[in-house]
């Protein structure tokens, strides 16, 4: 099978997982947002970003690693293995540790009990199967399937189970653990490998992972120290709004573009040698994921203020403007966001660590300021600044990495871009003259009525920007090829 054969099927079945994981999750957050109140998201996020941030401290990226070696072996892999072991049994002792004075700090005893917890978590989370990697690198993702859905089956139904019958933020602690063990038995039900103890490649693993350990660390705790910021200076209750509607406005543009991305790393590390071809694959796919994102991103943005109290009750109305914004930031965020996976592929790791540190001395400032500034809405417009300059930090490194302008970058998505500014045109207008009803059979109608609407006028419009730019080269081009060759494959299997 030839590899861009691979990368389509392997996109293919990634999509039907993230279709699963993310109707899964999104059901998930709606029930438990009826159930649990904000605070008690607020909670749990403050200890779920604690969590995050001494990950990513301590991230030793294997499966990276791996996917980047020729010719990866066994020592490779149990290396891999070993790394994760000791590394996660570290961390989770340092967060028992840590329970007791965050817990001071935030003046909240609660928190030292969900971070007792979530250390069982973190010593989960470092003995997954690292031979998950190899299939990934062979553009192999059917086990990737089966691991990921059985993982968040667990996860929702554990966590709505639980927030059933106690009503407690108990329920988003006990779900994420119980979901996370079930990864990892999954993982190696599906994958077979037997852990050996193994560090004798641990110089090959560090130097690809080194400087990826510092760029997540710095990364990581810039993309969530906003949360912590908030927890302190304002209350958990603001946290859980702040934390549910980032969430919300992150899972369309993610789940969207995900099943693409996903395949990029390993499929742009298969054309290094060939920077030519390399360079027109990252233009392709980067169109294609703008393309998807964009709709959705700011489509999701558009209906927020019609979803939120439908789906999710008065209580969580707040959250509608970090939706209405953070949604549009992600969807435009994508342009020129897959620097990240071009650079894996040509291990130019320490660019990515160079990008991380420039953005946490540029956007920690931003955000603290807006925070006291202009408390929730003061954070909201930081982050839109944030969002610009990374757009600007990305398409430069791609222009040092293929050589292509950023003008050329930036152009390839202005298509996409004006089909999009149609469909808030026409959906805000169609918006504007609907009566506002009380029935939430009514007001269902509407938002998908909205939705149809504004899917229909992208696609519409795009197809005919498309057309009078000449039909050059591109996502639409993409796209028709990829429904032609699937309309013809139904027929030959009908014949």
């Amino acid at each position: 099978m030839s590899n861009l054969r691979k990368i389509g099927l392997g996109s293919l079945i990634l999509t039907a997982s993230r279709a699963i994981v993310n109707a899964l999750g999104f059901v998930s957050t709606i029930m438990l947002a009826r159930l649990l109140m904000p605070e008690d998201f607020g909670l749990v996020a403050i200890a779920v970003s604690l969590q995050t941030i001494v990950i990513a401290i301590t991230y030793v990226p294997v499966s990276q690693a791996l996917i980047q070696l020729k010719e990866p072996s066994q020592h490779h892999v149990d290396t891999a293995f070993t790394i994760g072991l000791l590394r996660s049994l570290a961390i989770a002792l340092l967060f028992v540790g840590a329970s007791w004075p965050v817990a001071a700090i935030f003046e909240e005893p609660r928190l030292s009990n969900i971070m007792l917890a979530l250390a069982a978590s973190l010593l989960i989370s470092g003995i997954t199967n690292p031979r998950r990697a190899l299939l990934q690198k062979s553009l192999v993702f059917k086990q990737e399937f089966g691991i990921e859905v059985v993982g968040k089956l667990f996860t929702v139904g554990l966590s709505i189970t639980v927030a059933y019958i106690w009503q407690s933020y108990w329920a988003l602690v006990v779900g994420t653990v119980g979901g996370q063990l079930a990864t990892l038995i999954a993982s190696y039900t599906f994958v077979r490998y037997r852990p050996r103890f193994d560090l004798s490649e641990f110089r090959a693993i560090w130097s690809f992972s080194g400087w990826m350990t510092l760029s997540g660390a710095i990364s990581t705790i810039n993309w969530q120290s906003d949360q912590l910021f908030i927890g302190k200076l304002l209350s958990p209750a603001t946290v859980g709004v702040y934390s549910v509607g980032n969430n919300l406005a992150r899972l369309p543009t993610r789940e969207a573009t995900m099943p693409l991305t996903s395949v990029l790393f390993p499929a742009f590390s298969n054309l290094t040698s060939d920077l030519p071809r390399l360079a027109r694959a990252y233009t392709r796919a980067q169109g294609l994921v703008t393309a998807v994102a964009l709709p959705v991103g700011v489509g999701f943005a558009l209906i927020a203020g019609r979803f939120v109290p439908l789906a999710m009750g008065e209580k969580w109305i707040p959250s509608v403007i970090v939706i209405q914004i953070l949604s549009s930031v992600f969807a435009f965020q994508t342009i020129g966001s897959l620097a990240q996976p071009l650079a894996l592929a040509m291990g130019h790791t320490k660019t990515l660590f160079k990008r991380d540190i420039q953005l946490f001395f540029i956007r920690l400032p931003i955000i603290l300021a807006g925070l006291v500034l202009g408390g929730l809405v003061g954070v909201l417009i930081a982050r839109v600044v944030a969002g610009l300059i990374a757009i600007g930090f990305n398409v430069v490194i791609v222009k040092s990495l293929i050589g292509q302008s950023i003008v050329k970058q930036l152009a390839n998505s202005w298509r996409s871009i004006l089909s999009v500014i149609l469909m808030v045109i026409g959906v805000e207008g169609i918006s504007s003259v609907m009566p506002i009803s009380g029935e939430w059979i009514v007001q269902l109608a509407q938002a998908v009525a909205l939705v149809v609407t504004g899917g229909l006028i992208y696609l519409g419009g795009g197809l005919l920007i498309w057309i009078a730019a000449g039909k050059p080269q591109g996502p639409e081009a993409t796209a028709l090829d990829w429904t032609g060759k699937g309309i013809a494959a139904v027929r030959a299997r009908r014949a």
